[in-house]
């Protein structure tokens, strides 16, 4: 016969209190009942877990080693049940999301139809901001952020990752031709960032490395706005597959070295400020959108 939970909670609530007769006022039991109870337990698992006289009780060793992971069993089994009910309840309330505005447009407003439509009582708000925030300042939830995480005190949870693609216009390249290597990027006009100089080092390998630092001849705040000047053929552009995806696949935009890229992916975390136990509201959102986020994880960089 195995040990029941039950059980398992008399005999954590006896060391505990200290005494069996306290754990019985505990449990709303005599303190016969308790005692019959560790007995049986000891019989299941042939061993004994206290040596009881009329003065003192002692773990034997086994007894330590059972009343460690026995707490942990119940406190696993408390944790499942607290979450079986948070999923029963209908999450509602305001819901304010912030993440750089390629990220809003082309990962998080194509599924806010079916979002509203799995949790109409959650109010959202969605801001945009290519920079980071204080999240308390701005009155935010969630804020989604992509690359390496540097603030100790947000909790944060991977979503996933998206890899960079070198991408150009059939334009420009129709114009320019098309890089056959990674020195004759060189020859071509790069468009890059200027908030982040991260950015402007292309996963591509070469002779001394992986990472190709560019020096752009246009460059600009927002991965939108490089988007939207590589798509009118200004030159050739590292963006993230996650806004560029169905550019690439509509031919509006075209991957270059694909042969050469180190394979490099963006992590995607959402961060928020830590507390003893996420809200709902959060929690669904988290769920819903790590799903949707995995298409971005094994793309082909060859498209």
């Amino acid at each position: 016969m195995k040990a029941r939970s039950d059980e398992l909670q008399i005999f954590v609530s006896v060391i505990e209190c200290g005494s069996i007769s306290a754990a019985a006022e505990q449990a709303g039991q005599t303190p016969s009942a308790v005692s019959r109870t560790l007995s049986r337990l000891e019989t299941k698992l042939e061993t004994t877990l206290i040596n009881r006289t009329t003065r003192r009780m002692d773990l034997t060793e086994e007894g330590k080693f059972f009343f460690e992971r026995a707490k942990q069993i119940l406190e696993q089994m408390d944790e499942l049940e607290e979450r079986l009910v948070s999923h029963q309840r209908t999450p509602s309330g305001r819901l304010r999301i912030n993440a750089a505005a390629p990220f809003m447009l082309h990962a998080i407003v194509p599924y806010i139809a079916e979002f509203r439509a799995l949790y109409p009582e959650i109010l959202l708000e969605l801001n945009s901001n290519d920079l980071i925030i204080d999240l308390l300042e701005q009155s935010t939830d969630i804020a989604i952020r992509i690359g390496a995480l540097t603030d100790s005190t947000l909790h944060a949870r991977s979503l996933g990752c998206s890899p960079l693609n070198i991408l150009a216009s059939p334009d420009y390249i129709a114009a320019h031709g098309l890089p056959t290597s990674v020195a004759e990027l060189a020859q071509h006009t790069l468009i890059g960032f200027t908030q982040n100089d991260g950015l402007n080092q292309w996963p591509l390998r070469y002779a001394q490395g992986d990472r190709w630092p560019i020096q752009p001849a246009i460059s600009a705040s927002s991965g939108e706005t490089v988007r939207h000047l590589a798509l009118q053929g200004q030159g050739i552009a590292c963006l993230s597959h996650f806004m560029t995806h169905e550019d690439i696949q509509a031919g509006r935009l075209q991957v270059v070295l694909g042969e050469f890229n180190s394979g490099y992916r963006q992590p995607i975390h959402a961060v928020y400020y830590r507390n003893s136990q996420l809200a709902l509201r959060i929690q669904c959102f988290l769920d819903f959108i790590q799903t949707k986020l995995t298409r971005y994880a094994n793309c082909d960089f060859q498209q």
